[in-house]
């Protein structure tokens, strides 16, 4: 499994094919709204924005499958995003991670890595290499500003190229 290989819609209805980050770290986090955790995108734009002369492409993938967090429509979540936290990293239209009917991605780090490697609750973050391998996840309760998640990115920002 490569994340290039999957394609997103992103929240403003366009075709978002991951392949056109090839060669570029990825960043994805699954986010919500209403959640305890939303201040993070708070600190993903600020990764966003100090990371990506390096290269690294932070992905928000809002997602209503826990608690029901995310109720808004695409239109609702993308002017959430910009307006109350300055978002300018790309954001994907609402997705299913673990419901009845999960995008892509996530069946296929399901049936790669297990279920170990899916989201228990909003605002898990996966890592990406610029082969599109998974390097890296953590689960929500590690901030963006965490050192060993700086770390982690740093450490890998140096094998990618542009």
């Amino acid at each position: 499994m490569r994340v290039h290989e999957f394609v997103f819609r992103s929240v403003t209805g366009a075709s978002m094919p991951l392949e056109r980050w090839k060669g570029q770290p990825l960043l994805m986090v699954n986010t919500a709204s209403e959640c305890g955790y939303t201040p993070q995108y708070t600190k993903l734009q600020a990764v966003w924005e100090e990371y990506r002369p390096s290269g690294l492409v932070v992905i928000a993938v809002p997602c209503n499958d826990f608690g029901a967090q995310e109720p808004g429509d695409d239109e609702a979540i993308q002017t959430f995003c910009t307006t109350r936290y300055g978002v300018t990293f790309p954001v994907t239209a609402r997705q299913s991670i673990i419901g009845a009917n999960p995008h892509p991605l996530f069946i296929a780090l399901r049936e790669q890595y297990t279920n170990d490697v899916l989201p228990r609750w909003n605002f898990h973050k996966y890592l990406f290499g610029r082969e599109g391998d998974l390097l890296h996840h953590w689960p929500s309760n590690v901030e963006p500003d965490d050192p060993g998640f700086r770390r982690e990115v740093e450490k890998n920002l140096g094998s990618w190229m542009l």
